[in-house]
């Protein structure tokens, strides 16, 4: 009795550590999988926006959530119900770290909040766009370049981020070494 009790406290102890070492890689997988879902669903969204030839216009709602949503026609009016809303996967949030430097492509870094649209933090109050020709615009048609900053709070290593050019709407992931970003 005395071995297996023996057993059983070793076999806890080497679990606990396991555990206690396995933690930088969970959230290293959240962070990416924050990543991936919203590089996708922006694709998926551009695309939409061409396929359909309508404009797909995109919401950031408090700290972790996007919204899509269809403009109709003929009267061109915004939709009242979200067609798609993606909230980021586990803890990740919309944020930026102190010491965090800008992404390769250079649109912006905000001091808080984790949403950079044509140099200014945040989303333009005229909204954010993708039109039927694949161009990322402000509300009024203008093409802006803009930078989505995801990580999990107070774990600098998950910094991660979402950059759109306006001009093409190309969209492109990163990840941040603590010093350099890399695609």
């Amino acid at each position: 009795m005395l071995e297996v009790t023996m057993v059983m406290a070793i076999s806890l102890i080497v679990l606990g550590m396991s555990v206690i070492k396995l933690q930088p890689l969970w959230q290293q997988v959240q962070a990416n999988s924050a990543l991936q879902q919203v590089k996708e669903t922006m694709r998926e969204a551009r695309e939409l926006a061409i396929s359909q030839r309508r404009t797909i216009v995109v919401q950031f709602s408090g700290g972790n959530t996007i919204n899509f949503f269809q403009v109709t026609e003929p009267a061109n009016t915004v939709s009242t119900t979200a067609f798609l809303t993606l909230p980021l996967p586990g803890q990740a949030q919309f944020l930026t770290y102190t010491g965090e430097v800008d992404t390769p492509d250079a649109f912006g870094l905000p001091a808080t909040g984790g949403i950079e649209f044509g140099g200014s933090p945040g989303t333009p109050t005229a909204g954010v766009e993708f039109q039927s020709d694949g161009t990322f615009t402000d509300g009024n048609g203008n093409p802006i370049n803009g930078t989505i900053f995801l990580g999990l709070p107070s774990v600098p290593t998950s910094a991660r981020a979402v950059t759109i050019l306006g001009n093409t709407g190309r969209i492109k992931p990163y990840h941040y070494t603590g010093s350099t970003w890399n695609q």
